[in-house]
């Protein structure tokens, strides 16, 4: 299992090492190495005490409007009001004052 980590520097002491994924579980070393030693630590502590990190799947609530998405598929008038369109923009594109 892979969890993302935040690495950065502490002014004076060296490096932090912290998970923000896990309760922003944090621990402190000398070296990079070092800190996310100390906090693979406490993670494996905090797993044998019974948690767990797992993996949450969320269903995307659907747009409001995706109902109405190709309601004009089968329609017969769809294709001339297209082309009535772009006979409009081409016009405009030609003449703007033309409005």
């Amino acid at each position: 299992m892979q969890i993302p980590v935040l690495i950065e520097p502490v002014a004076k002491n060296g490096y932090r090492a912290s998970c923000r994924a896990v309760d922003d579980l944090s621990a402190e070393g000398a070296t990079r190495d070092e800190a996310l030693a100390k906090l693979r630590k406490k993670l494996v502590a905090r797993m044998k005490g019974g948690a767990a990190i797992v993996s949450l799947e969320v269903e995307a609530e659907a747009h409001p409007l995706a109902r109405f998405v190709g309601m004009f598929r089968d329609d017969p008038h769809l294709d001339d009001w297209k082309r009535s369109m772009a006979d409009y923009r081409r016009k405009i594109d030609r003449d703007p004052e033309a409005l």
